[in-house]
């Protein structure tokens, strides 16, 4: 069934800032997340006519901003910090470890977790897919969605709190 023009416009309402979000995280960098957000919602208008309305919409549009990201990690490969930035300092919460939603810590954080990890989380936390969900998505047994969730947590979490000044 494909999407009418209303519905399409419905669906980058309630979901275009998470994509935004999701895209910032993997990317790092706000303006280029943005124009892959655009590039997503441009192949999503593409393709609507093969969207399938048993499937959840975030997960549909999460899989399509997975390939636009890794088409843009393929033209210029993720920033990574230097050692040379020195040590980045900040408050930082217990519980979450991405409640702080955009801050240069946080960006500096998930730029240390493996690839395969950070996509993981990001997709669970940041894009609100069900763990079953990413599991489809990334063609994963859900017990490995879990771990990597899990492990990145933790990752994240101890990175974080050996940034803090005591």
């Amino acid at each position: 069934m494909a999407l009418t023009q209303a519905d399409f416009d419905a669906l980058v309402d309630e979901h275009g800032p998470a994509m935004y979000r999701i895209a910032y995280r993997m990317i790092g960098d706000r303006h280029e997340a943005e124009d892959v957000v655009q590039e997503t919602f441009r192949s999503a208008w593409r393709s609507r006519g093969r969207f399938q309305s048993g499937r959840s919409p975030r997960a549909w549009l999460a899989a399509i901003l997975r390939r636009r990201v890794v088409d843009h990690w393929r033209r210029r490969p993720a920033p990574k910090p230097t050692a040379d930035e020195g040590v980045l300092t900040g408050s930082v919460p217990a519980e979450d470890p991405l409640a702080n939603e955009f801050t240069d810590e946080m960006q500096s954080a998930l730029g240390q977790l493996p690839e395969q990890l950070r996509e993981t989380l990001l997709l669970v936390v940041v894009g609100e897919l069900t763990h079953q969900e990413v599991a489809d998505l990334l063609d994963l047994p859900l017990g490995t969605v879990l771990s990597r969730v899990s492990r990145a947590r933790t990752r994240l979490r101890d990175y974080l709190l050996s940034i803090t000044p005591t």
